[in-house]
This record gives structure tokens, sequence and C-alpha cells, in this order.
């Protein structure tokens, strides 16, 4: 089965928005947006120092993404607004990986590929890397859930209760990091931050608990990346993009029918409030 390309990456792509799905959801309610973008900018220049050192290209990715998340929540609240420490790290970080591509001198870079996400190219190592990531993203998801929430719903609450906050951000630091490694191949370092947060942000609107959101998150990725990869394959489109302008089309009819449900309560709600 797995020497069929097209079955390869609907399965990358699914192991992809499952991982992406609870670590989305956290981006939304922390409201990481911008925190996500500058550790999947890094990527590039994690795939530029693995070429050169002619290391996996994966362990580039995550080292670099990791040293990159640590940095920044190392750095902040000493003197730097976040957006604006994010806004330098992420630039810059993009900007040194492509110089440093340029240099590499002998080997055929696919730089497209790393920017864009190269799915029709997953292979079967790929797809091993791709299954052991969003196994170590779900079970540190799981196993800190309870703790993540407390200390997004409020920091001194869950000091209150015996978790570090800082630790949890740590636990969070680490699952971006794996995701953007394993997402690179998928939607490229450009898009991973739209994989991460516009299918959260598609299932807010509908869902009254945490899990529901995630839930709903990974149904919302997933049909975004298989029906992208559908998409694409019909109409000749570049694979990674045409998945995230799926996603944002889902995104859009979800506002419109969270919309439309709030004017057809308003109603319901006044005609009540007249009995």
């Amino acid at each position: 089965m797995l020497d069929d390309f097209l079955v390869r990456a609907a399965l990358a792509g699914f192991g992809v928005a499952l991982a992406a799905a609870p670590l989305g959801c956290f981006v939304v309610w922390r409201r990481m947006a911008y925190f996500g973008d500058a550790t999947a900018h890094a990527a590039i220049l994690g795939v530029a120092l693995s070429l050169l050192l002619s290391t996996s290209v994966f362990a580039g990715v995550l080292v670099v993404s990791l040293l990159m998340a640590t940095l920044v929540s190392l750095l902040s609240g000493r003197g730097y607004a976040m957006d604006t420490l994010l806004g330098v790290m992420a630039h810059s970080a993009l900007a040194f990986g492509l110089v440093a591509v340029s240099f590499l001198s002998g080997v055929r870079v696919d730089l497209m590929a790393y920017l864009f996400g190269d799915i029709l190219a997953v292979a079967p190592q790929d797809l091993a890397l791709i299954a052991v990531g969003v196994l170590l993203v779900v079970g540190l998801m799981g196993w800190r859930w309870s703790a993540l929430l407390t200390a997004t719903l409020d920091a001194d609450l869950a000091r209150a209760s015996g978790i570090d906050p800082k630790r949890e951000q740590l636990v969070l630091t680490l699952s971006l990091a794996v995701v953007v490694a394993v997402a690179v191949k998928v939607v490229g370092a450009l898009l991973i931050a739209a994989l991460l947060i516009i299918p959260a942000a598609a299932a807010r609107p509908f869902c009254r608990t945490p899990e529901a959101m995630v839930l709903l998150a990974a149904v919302v990725g997933a049909a975004s990346t298989t029906g992208g990869l559908q998409a694409a394959y019909w109409f000749d489109t570049p694979t990674g993009p045409t998945i995230v302008c799926l996603a944002a089309v889902l995104f859009v009819l979800s506002s419109f029918v969270a919309l439309l449900k709030r004017k057809l309560a308003r109603p319901a709600a006044s005609s009540d409030a007249l009995r």
C-alpha cells in the first residue's frame, strides 16, 4: 500500500494534522501565532545546516527549531516586547537560512519544496519519522494536558496548584519544534503556522470544551490535507498552498455559520424575554 505515493502523501498529511490539532489549539488560546511563525521560519536554517553537515534534514530542522523556540522563551520579558523579539528572530532566521542555502555548492537543493512543502515526495522513511513525531507530540499533550490547560487559563492558579507555568511553556516549545520538523515536508516552512492556527480557529466557534475543540480541529486539519491533496491532483496546483487554501475556505465557512447561528439566536432570545 505504501508503494503508492498518493497513499503516503495522505497518511503524512493526516499525521501532521493530528499532531498540529492540540498544539494549534494552545497556540490560539495563548495567542502564540507569531511564536509558531518564528519557530517555523527557523526550519530553513535547519535545512541548510543539515545539508552542510551531511546529516538528517529532520534532525537539523528539529534542533534549530527547538533552539529558536527556547531562545525566544528565554529572551521574552527581558527588555523587548514579545512581538518585536519574534519579528526579529523570525525574519533573521529565514534570511540566514536562505543565505546559507546559497553557499551550498555541489548540493542540489529544491528550495521551493522546503518553503512550500512537497508532500507528494514523502518517502516511507519520511512517513516513519512523521509517525514518531506525531506519537511524541500526542503523548506529550496527553501527559501534560491538565497542567497545560491550567497554566493557559491562569498562571497564578497554576502556581497555587503546584504547576510551574515555565515548565509547561517548555513542553509547548518542544512540541512545536517537533511539529515544525515533521510538517516541513508536507506544507513547507512558510505555511506551517497556517496549518497550526487555521483548523483550531475554524473549530473554536462550535466547541464548548477544550477537548471538543481539539477533536474538531483535527477533523478540519485532516479534511484540509486530504482534500487539498485531491484538489492539487485535479487542478495541477502546488500541494502545500492548496492545503492551506482549503483550510482557509473551511475557516471562512465556519465563521459564516457561527455568525448565522448568532443572528438566529438573537430573535429567539428576544421573544423569550418578551414572554
